[in-house]
């Protein structure tokens, strides 16, 4: 059985990005941008167990775009009312044998093979490793009516896959809901765990807005040109 779980949360609406799809099945490059997040994944850790978490009205619709395109194989299971409920039905998804699980927006699809197998290598060491990037824009804080700058040396920008000792998020998943839960970095700290900070890569954005998509097409064109 795999020693390495992957849990996919593919629960987003696309308001922001706008179209009749949600943004997770948009078409990036040649694929949808669910299809290329979870070959992706596949490519990183061949032996893993990946769960894609989906809404319940969203199943059939992915399942009918998949048939269309050759997608590795992964398990779908139910999100919930909040990204920590889809989180907790993609646990009990996996198999009790995982022992590392990570877990990844499904539109975030332009992460490298070396940043997941980095990360793989430091839950080895750590109970809980996330991705980060130093900001490069500068910051303000507002206080009333007035606002103050922030020292951007002290603030990283959050990414995902997020890497954890299965036990660890396990037990960290079992507490109730709370609306201070940001990432599955904040539930395992909410219980005394403590995150260990990796270096991420400024390509692993996370599509949002149309933008975005056009940005990610770039880069996915700049790659295809450096393989020839």
């Amino acid at each position: 059985m795999a020693e390495i779980g992957v849990i996919i949360v593919a629960g987003g609406s696309g308001r922001r990005m706008g179209g009749a799809l949600p943004k997770q099945f948009m078409m990036l490059g040649n694929e949808p941008v669910l299809t290329r997040t979870i070959n992706h994944m596949r490519d990183a850790l061949p032996n893993s167990q990946i769960v894609v978490v989906l809404p319940k009205e969203h199943v059939e619709l992915w399942k009918n775009i998949a048939a269309r395109f050759e997608v590795a194989k992964h398990d779908i299971a139910l999100g919930g009312a909040e990204r920590f409920h889809s989180v907790k039905n993609g646990i009990a998804a996996l198999s009790d044998e995982v022992k590392t699980i990570a877990v990844h927006d499904a539109v975030r699809p332009l992460f490298s093979k070396k940043l997941i197998i980095r990360l793989i290598l430091e839950a080895e060491k750590h109970s809980a490793v996330i991705p980060v990037v130093s900001p490069a824009d500068s910051y303000r804080v507002i206080e009333g009516e007035s606002s103050k700058i922030i020292d951007r040396s002290t603030l990283r920008i959050v990414q995902t896959p997020q890497v954890f000792n299965a036990q660890t998020l396990r037990k960290a998943y079992e507490q109730p809901f709370s609306a201070q839960f940001t990432d599955d970095a904040s539930v395992v700290e909410s219980m005394g765990g403590v995150i260990t900070l990796c270096e991420g890569e400024r390509e692993n954005i996370k599509l949002t807005t149309p933008s975005d998509m056009i940005f990610a097409e770039a880069i996915i064109s700049a790659e295809n040109e450096s393989e020839f």
